[in-house]
């Protein structure tokens, strides 16, 4: 397979591309947040742990796309945390926490 070079506008449109799409979707961002953030909270039932989990799962598969690695490192630990049989709320708060400030910084 012959590899094609990348010319610096076409890796501006990609750029573009991508931020378009981030910004379309930050609403839904926030959505998956705000499950994140209610999973915080105690007692946390089988039913917010098992959407948090999953929501946990779809960021750590999304971020790196937007050049967020550690972002994706951070969702893969709270998918973890949240796949236990207990999860430790505070750890669980504190990862949605970072998380949330790589996300937006600017909150």
């Amino acid at each position: 397979m012959t590899e094609h070079p990348v010319s610096a506008e076409d890796k501006q449109r990609t750029a573009a591309l991508l931020n378009d799409l981030w910004q379309r979707n930050l609403p839904l961002l926030e959505q998956r947040m705000a499950v994140l953030e209610r999973a915080t909270c105690s007692p946390l039932t089988e039913e917010l742990r098992a959407e948090a989990s999953s929501v946990a799962h779809k960021l750590a598969g999304s971020l790196g796309m937007f050049g967020y690695k550690q972002g994706t490192e951070i969702a893969r630990e709270l998918e973890l945390e949240l796949e236990s049989t207990s999860p430790d709320i505070s750890r669980t708060a504190c990862l949605t926490a970072q998380l949330r400030s790589v996300l937006f910084p600017e909150s």
